[in-house]
């Protein structure tokens, strides 16, 4: 009785394969012709910073623009971002304590690097790093983004190739900078994402259509017995 259970869950997971491998080749199949590119996009989404200076942030928002260069796998781009979360602190003043709400502001300038795991497929899931600078506040009173650091982030993401030129993303991202005396920056992002991918090439032209065959007109001439001139018979004679 054991031995007959395991040979019908044997065979039901056998029978399901061909749904499995159909599911995902459907999942992953082609979105068009692949090739490299220059590409824009512009990405927007919520921001969590995790500040242990005593602060209470409210979940933030982050958004900004990108311009790279897709090898077709690996990628490369320059990304700029705009991060701003508001929460509460009790801040010291000369006359006592005072909880007070604020704003921390961001902005990083980053250099990424990214690779596509299946470039050519409709999804596509994808990693990265990144490094750069962050002009940041230092406190929750704020200070004009008075603080310049280096800043680093990983990148997790997936993206749907609406078309070979045409992406959409959704990825999550650790984003952090070094940390100058008691101050901590990190921040989880999730954020949606769209770009455009130029240098498309060109769908070739379908060959013309071939020529219809011209059926030469024929004629039927008489000559007389043993004579070489053509008959008073003959047609247009």
């Amino acid at each position: 009785m054991e031995m007959s259970k395991k040979a019908l869950l044997a065979a039901a997971a056998i029978l399901a394969l061909p749904a499995a491998a159909a599911n995902a080749q459907s999942m992953f199949s082609p979105s068009g012709p692949v090739y490299p590119g220059i590409y824009i996009g512009a990405e927007g989404g919520l921001n969590w910073l995790l500040n242990n200076n005593s602060y209470v942030m409210d979940t933030g928002w982050a958004a900004g623009g990108k311009v790279g260069y897709d090898f077709v796998g690996p990628r490369v781009e320059l990304e700029g971002m705009y991060h701003s979360n508001t929460g509460n602190a009790v801040v010291a003043f000369p006359t006592g304590y005072a909880n007070v709400r604020g704003r921390i502001d961001q902005v990083s300038v980053m250099a990424n690097v990214l690779y596509d795991f299946f470039p050519g497929a409709t999804i596509t899931p994808y990693i990265g790093a990144g490094a750069g600078v962050a002009f940041v506040d230092a406190n929750i009173q704020g200070c004009s983004m008075c603080l310049a650091m280096f800043a680093y982030q990983g990148i997790l993401g997936v993206g749907y190739n609406a078309t070979p030129a045409l992406r959409i993303g959704l990825e999550g991202r650790y984003y952090g900078t070094t940390n100058p005396g008691a101050y901590t920056n990190n921040n989880i992002m999730a954020l949606l994402s769209v770009a455009y991918k130029f240098g498309q090439p060109e769908m070739a032209a379908p060959p013309p259509p071939p020529a219809a065959a011209v059926t030469p007109p024929s004629f039927m001439v008489f000559f007389d017995w043993d004579r070489a001139n053509i008959s008073d018979q003959a047609p247009g004679v």
